[in-house]
């Protein structure tokens, strides 16, 4: 089993596990490989070395820097996910019903509760003008079904 670093079009980082490098190259080529942050189908292997424990060995300050923005850069999108998931788990999804049902909310027809769902831009920007507070939240496909 081989373990690659991998990017996507957009700059998420994250780890795909593959049966070889070819394997992957073929994989990426039909397009069976996407980010699980955006769902982007785009997706390059970035240029990682094997890890090397020698004793006593020096290294300087250019690569601890790189692994600690690259770190960071996990954790932030560690951070993202972790609060999608919350918003997640404490709303109700209304689907294609959401502009209905935030209407129904507002105008005190429903029980008030946080809920998501899908609009068109039209009723989203009719929704704000009626004084309806909504946000656009983009839901990664990682989070639309469990993980493995």
């Amino acid at each position: 089993m081989k373990v690659l670093d991998l990017q996507c079009s957009h700059g998420h980082r994250f780890e795909g596990w593959f049966a070889s490098a070819d394997d992957f190259e073929s994989q990426s080529k039909r397009q069976l490989v996407e980010c699980p942050i955006c769902g982007a189908k785009q997706v390059s292997r970035l240029p990682s070395a094997p890890r090397l424990n020698l004793s006593g060995a020096t290294s300087d300050a250019k690569p601890l820097a790189a692994a600690s923005e690259s770190q960071q850069a996990r954790e932030w999108q560690a951070r993202a996910m972790q609060a999608l998931r919350e918003v997640l788990e404490k709303t109700e999804n209304v689907g294609e019903r959401f502009a209905e049902e935030a209407r129904r909310i507002h105008y005190n027809e429903a029980p008030a509760r946080n809920i998501r769902g899908v609009t068109t831009p039209e009723d989203a920007k009719a929704l704000v003008e009626e004084g309806i507070d909504v946000m656009p939240l983009p839901i990664p496909a990682a989070l639309k079904e469990p993980l493995q």
